[in-house]
């Protein structure tokens, strides 16, 4: 085929291609055309084909240019949509009988697919037509401008548009991107910082976080309706950035409605609704988790510094177990149980539990109210889930070893007295603290349980051995071993006739079962039921302390004593006998009368047996009162300087810590000292403290200083020695 032939050829498709544009392809023979097309090529006229295409193509979208130009603005979109759904058409048809040259010409000699070359002309022709592209673009942003503004419009319209631009970007997103995305994103930021202001300064955080979430769902809705998936993620982050980022601190701290107020009310379902908010922007939520925290420690603070809350130690922990359980849930439900804010949760409980060593006795004491009575007539899984919830708080203390010095001596006290609720209780507690802390924490515990029952066992030989009865007096014994219990000033006493002389039948039995075993009498840690006769011949059975009993036997033979007469006769420490005395002086229980007015004991004081003494009970309890009642003009207790006193529990302080525990850490500091030295030979300061640290966080947090001193102090008995040539080296001295 020569060349004149492939322009006659080519005139023939021409006319074709132009019936195509005029909605007239029913009536040819597309397998001629096809045929013509494929000869064009086979005989090298491609380039005749190629170019003619490209020149019809561009003539006519010319031509339907003007009609688009010229469109009014409330016709124009329906215009271009109109236009572009015939170019489609026309150009699948034109496509069809050239796809022999898009097979082999077009890739050989690096040109435009003929489909993809009518997408080129149409773009410049017409989408980018000088009295079209801005005005498209106006028309599509004021479209979705009125839809934020809660007006209708036609969403086909709008993502039928938005695919042409996507479309004539020719496999890539350019046109669309520069012809509406960047302008689109620009408006969305503007439009969302002006709504946001506005929002945020006329109603409440919950409002303004509906509002925010509603328009999040709105321009996801969009994104899925009519804007392409490409834009999704940009969109995404300018709506996080103005709806949320910009006014993160603002809604947490909101005044009456912010975070402050939902964690103070509760407010679960909005607290959720910010989180959620929030996590599309992970920066901020880490604010929240700071806001949470603050709210805590601050409440927490308030809780330990009120002083009525503080008279009742079970109210107390009653009022953090609250809390704890309130912040579980608003974690759980409103952080969906997030890891994160369930520690910055552990570190605001940790903070304010160990502000100083009182909470240490407060939960004490509310364990041992519950072993007491708080548990009676709950079932083993009732009491097991009470335990357990107490074990939650139990976890935020640091100074385990003074909870473990006063629970000690609240389960002597309830062990010897008989007054827990249930030894399996007692047992399950037991357990929930060996698993917390450790098999050491809880040995001198189990220690004192077998003790117990020992001691139970004894007295049954004892009294089947017919001598627990002397002169009409029956002992009872309990036998503690001594690095069990909580260790007691070994004290002298002066018991009664009758009281010596039944210890010393018990003492020879015991003795004579057990060789090699030395029996110290404890009177103080004991109590006894006497028989007294008031006037009238009125009968009454008293429970009393030991120390009580001794006293009150002296008013067998007078019926009035001085202080000073009764110190000599029971040999009783000068504290516990005012204790004592004050107890039998008391309103309710005035078994004795003292001379002197008010709560005290003076040096001179009288006391007189109250013969007119009555009461509707046959048994009559008295109990002890505290020793702080029992302290005059500051005598009884006081410390040895720098935070010395006495404790909540009456106790010794030392630098604020009971006496006993501050010596107990003074050896466990040693021995860890040690045995880590034993294992390393040589080691480094920090590393030193570090590991002492470690190894001791189970029970007490030992501070650097502290451990520092005990260092000083096994150098100075040769544990220890410094390194020659660095100080900050010590060495293990075998």
């Amino acid at each position: 085929m020569d060349r004149q032939r492939a322009i006659t050829v080519w005139g023939e498709l021409s006319g074709a291609i132009d019936e195509i544009f005029r909605k007239n392809a029913s009536n040819l023979s597309f397998e001629h055309l096809y045929r013509n097309a494929y000869n064009l090529v086979l005989h090298k006229h491609a380039e005749i084909l190629y170019q003619g295409v490209q020149n019809s193509v561009q003539t006519y979208l010319n031509t339907v240019s003007t009609f688009v130009a010229n469109a009014s603005d409330e016709r124009l979109l329906e215009e271009i949509n109109l236009r572009w759904g015939e170019h489609q058409v026309t150009m699948s048809m034109v496509r069809d009988i050239l796809m022999y040259m898009d097979r082999t010409y077009v890739p050989q000699h690096n040109k435009t697919k003929v489909y993809d070359l009518g997408l080129r002309i149409f773009r410049d022709a017409i989408a980018r037509h000088p009295q079209v592209k801005d005005r498209l673009r106006s028309l599509l942003l004021g479209s979705i401008r009125a839809e934020r503004e809660g007006q209708l419009v036609d969403r086909s319209l709008l993502r039928s548009t938005l695919s042409m631009l996507m479309e004539l970007g020719i496999e890539g997103t350019a046109v669309y991107e520069e012809d509406f995305e960047r302008e689109f994103l620009r408006t969305t930021r503007a439009f969302y910082r002006a709504e946001s202001l506005d929002v945020i300064s006329k109603n409440t955080c919950p409002v303004y976080m509906r509002k925010a979430e509603q328009r999040l769902l709105e321009e996801q809705e969009r994104v899925a309706q009519y804007l392409d998936r490409s834009t999704d993620p940009k969109l995404r982050a300018i709506l996080e950035e103005e709806l949320v980022k910009t006014h993160a601190s603002s809604l947490i701290e909101m005044e009456g409605s912010g975070c402050r107020a939902m964690f103070r009310d509760g407010k679960t379902e909005d607290l959720e609704r910010m989180y959620l908010l929030f996590a599309r922007v992970p920066s901020t939520l880490e604010e929240l988790r700071g806001a949470m925290a603050e709210y805590v420690k601050s409440a927490g603070r308030e809780l330990v510094a009120d002083q009525e809350r503080v008279r009742e130690p079970v109210v107390f922990v009653k009022g953090l177990l609250d809390m704890r359980d309130k912040f579980d849930r608003i974690v759980s439900d409103a952080f969906q149980g997030e890891k994160a804010a369930q520690k910055k949760l552990q570190e605001a409980f940790e903070d304010f539990i160990n502000m100083d060593t009182r909470c240490a006795h407060y939960l004490a004491l509310y364990v041992d109210d519950l072993l007491k009575v708080g548990l009676k007539g709950m079932t083993e899984e009732d009491a097991d889930g009470a335990l357990s919830k107490f074990i939650v708080i139990f976890k935020f203390l640091q100074d385990k070893d003074v909870f473990e010095n006063y629970y000690k001596q609240h389960l002597s006290k309830r062990l010897l007295g008989g007054r827990s609720v249930n030894d399996e209780f007692e047992k399950q507690m037991i357990v929930k603290l060996k698993t917390e802390c450790g098999y050491h924490f809880t040995s001198k515990l189990e220690g004192m349980f077998n003790d117990m029952r020992l001691s139970k066992d004894a007295m049954e030989e004892f009294r089947k051995a017919g001598v627990s009865r002397v002169g009409g007096v029956e002992l009872e014994v309990n036998m503690l071993t001594m690095g069990y219990w909580p260790s007691q000033a070994l004290t002298t006493c002066n018991l009664p006739p009758e009281i010596k002389a039944c210890c010393q039948v018990f003492q020879n039995f015991y003795l004579n079962k057990h060789s090699g075993r030395k029996v110290t009498w404890q009177a103080g840690m004991g109590s006894a039921d006497i028989r007294a006769t008031f006037g009238n011949s009125r009968k009454h059975e008293l429970n009393v302390h030991t120390y009580s009993m001794c006293i009150l036997m002296l008013f067998n033979a007078a019926d009035t004593l001085t202080l000073e007469d009764i110190q000599k006769a029971t040999q009783i420490p000068e504290n516990e006998l005012r204790r004592n005395l004050i107890s039998l002086c008391t309103n309710k229980h005035r078994i004795l009368r003292k001379a002197s007015k008010g709560k005290g004991v003076t040096e001179n004081d009288r006391f007189t047996f109250n013969a007119d003494f009555t009461s509707k009970l046959r048994r009559i309890k008295v109990p002890l009162v505290s020793m702080k009642e029992a302290v005059v003009d500051g005598r009884a207790g006081e410390g040895e300087g720098g935070g010395g006193g006495l404790g909540p529990g009456g106790e010794r302080l030392v630098n604020g810590i009971p006496a006993a525990v501050e010596e107990d850490r003074r050896h466990l500091v040693e021995a860890a000292i040690v045995r880590i030295m034993k294992a390393r030979r040589k080691l480094g300061h920090n590393e030193l403290i570090a590991e002492v640290t470690r190894q001791l966080s189970m029970r007490f947090t030992a501070s650097p200083p502290f451990i520092k001193n005990r260092i000083e102090s096994l150098i100075e008995r040769d544990y220890l020695e410094r390194g020659a040539n660095d100080r900050k080296t010590y060495a293990y001295l075998a």
